[in-house]
């Protein structure tokens, strides 16, 4: 099914592979990085795909000499749940989550990291106001209960300064029994409440509860992978609050929403291209075997570089 890679080579296991800005944004950063001849390549599966599709790739992966590894988006989960017999070696976070984001060899040993606690953690703290959950007692209000949104709660746990509540909501249950099962080995203090949401207007009444200042995050896929928003046009974003989707392309009708309301509501609207960042160089690093760093001039000529090969 997939034919042996010529040159050492670094999969997108996602979607929709070929519209990410990634596919440019990658030759330009081999090159800055000295990574020789090398390249990327995408791997296209549906939303929760066959279990022996996921295999098939995996093996493959860690069979093929030139095959280095992978970012894995979307299917974090499923992969390591179809996978998991596949892997020599999974990080802590893996482990406890149960996802599996980057796919590398080390020592002819297939590892598998879940990178998501720290690339959200580091997204996040470029935007969030220092002391903010400490001045404000705003709230977090993440939509969707996939890997990504339980990345992010475990990085609100496990930080100094947290916000007052977590709301968690998802359009079915399984995944926040799952969180909520997963949350109640941490040891925190933060009152987390799962909301099973499968109308947008649950939604809708869950954010105008929220506090003044708080995080609304579109954690759903909706806007990238699907069409739509986990939002209707009626909702209405809490004062001075922070907006967050971690998409960066596709229709992202989410980021139009928040945007319609950010000067009369004062709100700080980002999308997902520094999560993106720091997802993919936390990746290459892992795969390359190289020091990539996460802040300071280097990282910095890095984002350069992707912005302007950046696909909207």
């Amino acid at each position: 099914m997939y034919r042996s890679a010529r040159q050492p080579t670094i999969y997108f296991i996602g979607v929709t592979t070929k519209q990410s800005s990634i596919m440019r944004v990658f030759p330009e950063w081999a090159r800055h990085l000295g990574l020789g001849d090398c390249a990327i390549a995408g791997m296209d599966f549906v939303p929760h795909d066959e279990p022996e599709a996921y295999r098939d790739a995996v093996r493959f992966i860690k069979e093929d000499e030139q095959s280095r590894g992978a970012l894995v988006t979307t299917h974090k989960v499923d992969l390591l749940r179809a996978c998991d017999g596949l892997f020599d070696e999974l990080d802590q976070h893996a482990t406890f989550l149960g996802e599996v984001s980057s796919i590398s060899k080390r020592g002819g040993r297939l590892v598998g990291h879940a990178k998501d606690p720290i690339t959200s953690g580091l997204a996040l703290e470029a935007f969030l106001p220092r002391g903010h959950w400490r001045d404000t007692g705003a709230e977090a209000f993440i939509i969707g209960a996939g890997g990504s949104s339980m990345a992010l709660t475990w990085h609100l746990m496990n930080v100094e300064e947290r916000p007052s509540r977590i709301v968690v909501a998802n359009r079915s249950t399984p995944r926040l029994e799952e969180m909520r099962r997963l949350h109640e080995q941490l040891a925190t203090n933060i009152p987390v409440e799962y909301r099973h949401a499968p109308h947008l207007e649950q939604n809708d009444e869950i954010l105008s509860q929220l506090k003044p200042h708080s995080l609304v995050v579109n954690a759903t896929g909706l806007g990238k992978d699907s069409p739509g928003s986990p939002l209707t046009w009626r909702a209405v974003f809490p004062e001075r609050g922070l907006v967050w989707d971690f998409n960066y392309r596709g229709e992202l009708l989410f980021l139009e929403q928040a945007r319609a309301q950010s000067a009369a509501r004062h709100l700080h609207v980002e999308d997902g291209w520094v999560y993106f960042i720091h997802g993919w160089t936390q990746v290459i690093a892992e795969v390359f075997h190289i020091d990539i760093p996460s802040s300071g001039p280097g990282f910095e000529e890095l984002s350069r570089i992707a912005a302007a090969r950046r696909i909207s």
